[in-house]
């Protein structure tokens, strides 16, 4: 539950900030204290609409392309995005009170968004971590405990251990790697 409300609010703020910027740098698009609503729009889109739509285009893609080349590849994961982009931004106007007066104030925003979202992506687990160290402090407050994490000591490696990490290295079990140490 942590690790959701963390995501959740590290999210939305930098969502707020990204609605924000939209509103200042668009013309036609109206953003201002809806911003706060739209963001929570923009943040559940993200952690359960946007994957689920994702998903979907790409087994709709993976069935259409029979040979397919690395660029054609980027470029369809790049249109998928945007189309993903665009149907949250439209969700986005329709259901807060931000407002988009013309064709523009449509398809550049799912473009700013994505370039927010790709550079949340690049910032993403310092930003879970220092979010999560304020959640753990806040939590301690609330129930006077300590804030500090405890540490515990590392499990001793069992032959269970030893043998998934080997399995991990190339990918056979121990039983297929002695069947061919046998063969060679």
């Amino acid at each position: 539950m942590k690790n959701g409300i963390v995501r959740f609010v590290s999210l939305y703020v930098f969502n707020v900030a990204v609605l924000l910027l939209i509103g200042l740098l668009l013309r036609g698009v109206s953003v201002g204290w809806n911003a706060l609503w739209a963001a929570i729009i923009l943040t559940l889109a993200a952690l359960f609409v946007k994957p689920l739509l994702r998903s979907v285009f790409r087994k709709s893609a993976a069935k259409s392309a029979s040979a397919r080349t690395k660029t054609g590849e980027k470029v369809v994961q790049y249109v998928l995005v945007y189309v993903v982009e665009l149907i949250v931004w439209v969700l986005t106007v329709w259901l807060s009170g931000v407002r988009s007066s013309s064709f523009w104030g449509y398809v550049i925003p799912p473009l700013i968004l994505l370039l927010g979202w790709v550079i949340y992506d690049q910032i993403d687990d310092k930003l879970h971590a220092r979010a999560g160290e304020l959640y753990d402090v806040v939590q301690a407050r609330v129930t006077g405990g300590s804030a500090k994490p405890t540490a515990s000591a590392p499990s001793p490696e069992t032959p269970e251990t030893a043998a998934a990490r080997d399995e991990l290295k190339d990918g056979l079990t121990p039983e297929q790697r002695r069947m061919l140490d046998e063969l060679g």
